[in-house]
């Protein structure tokens, strides 16, 4: 009730006898789930007052709400197991509810913003994975399409290029960077002479080595292409590892042992991660 803003932040929360009577549970009930929010921090108790809401999503960190989601999750499907149903039909109920449920105060459209379709897709990608919030995907200069979303996602460095429509939709400045793990598996792999870029988008290239020769320590050969039709840069055959983006995926999994490859992935900084929680579900 808290978290789709049924009570909102500020809000003194009914007593423990009046709640339970509303839920037809005990006031005992009450008080222990009242007592555990206050443990998560959304809610604290003031004498004279009762328990006032202090904010509308969890400080647990995301390992902590993903353990105690899934184990409501699979409460809810052992259930409805037992009513007979199969695992397409509860897939199916979940993405009915999911796309029909009435979000309140919540933002409906969401764009992430990328040089070219091909990095704004890795940015919307780890926004995806951090947050949990999906986004569609333009580049810089489609700033008409820009204007038809409520927030946008826009990397720091383009921020000046949508000020103007801040008055309109909602701008959400993101910092990032390259999964720092997978940088590490780079220098780490000792006796390495070439390294070999794949992407799905030529003009990604010069990006992409801008952005990692400065934090990989690296004095080999290193070299680039794209994938074009259904084939691969003709170097990836003599290159000791293969770094590559999420859009040429597939073909390069197909294609290259898994002992030769590294997937990048941008992964968000911590402030951009709560700015867009903050932003998205505490407005």
């Amino acid at each position: 009730m808290i978290s789709t803003k049924q009570f909102q932040v500020g809000e003194v929360l009914p007593s423990t006898r009046e709640l339970g009577q509303q839920l037809e549970a005990s006031f005992h009930t009450v008080r222990k789930a009242y007592h555990i929010l206050a443990d998560e921090g959304l809610i604290t108790g003031e004498q004279g007052k009762g328990f006032i809401v202090n904010r509308q999503t969890s400080l647990m960190d995301k390992e902590k709400r993903l353990e105690i989601g899934g184990e409501k999750v699979q409460a809810l499907i052992e259930e409805l197991v037992g009513y007979g149903l199969d695992d397409n039909e509860i897939e199916l109920l979940f993405q009915e509810q999911l796309d029909f449920m009435e979000w309140p105060d919540r933002i409906q459209t969401c764009a992430s913003v990328g040089e070219n379709m091909e990095l704004g897709g890795m940015l919307a990608n780890a926004i995806k994975k951090e947050v949990g919030v999906k986004s569609r995907i333009i580049d810089v200069t489609q700033y008409e399409s820009a204007a038809t979303y409520d927030a946008l996602f826009v990397p720091i460095r383009f921020i000046n290029q949508f000020k103007s429509l801040a008055e309109s939709i909602m701008i959400i400045p993101i910092i990032y960077g390259y999964d720092p793990d997978v940088l590490l598996s780079v220098v780490d792999r000792f006796g390495i002479q070439t390294i070999g870029l794949v992407t799905a988008d030529e003009d990604s290239i010069s990006r992409i080595i801008a952005e990692l020769k400065p934090v990989i320590p690296f004095e080999g050969s290193f070299v680039a292409g794209s994938i074009y039709g259904k084939s691969l840069p003709l170097f990836v055959r003599e290159t000791d590892l293969i770094i590559y983006t999420p859009d040429s995926a597939r073909m390069v999994e197909q294609k290259v042992p898994e002992k030769k490859r590294l997937k990048l992935e941008y992964k968000l900084s911590d402030r951009s991660a709560e700015m867009i929680r903050s932003e998205l579900w505490e407005q």
